[in-house]
């Protein structure tokens, strides 16, 4: 993920395991700031998108419990 601390979070849970998600920093939207991602962050964010229905849910907007 970013650096950055965000209220919201892009959150996709997986389908198959539970209890595990992937998590993006966004707005209230689900927008996400993709310059302000690492690489890595932003390639994961691009392949979760891709597995969207085949390996993760739709993803959600939540309220981030991060405190940075």
């Amino acid at each position: 993920m970013s650096g950055s601390s965000s209220a919201f979070e892009l959150r996709f849970r997986h389908l198959f395991k539970p209890g595990r998600a992937f998590a993006f920093p966004c707005d209230a939207e689900g927008n996400v700031d993709l310059g302000g991602m690492s690489e890595r962050c932003r390639n994961s964010y691009f392949y979760v998108r891709t597995v969207v229905g085949s390996e993760v849910d739709v993803p959600r907007v939540l309220r981030s419990d991060r405190s940075d």
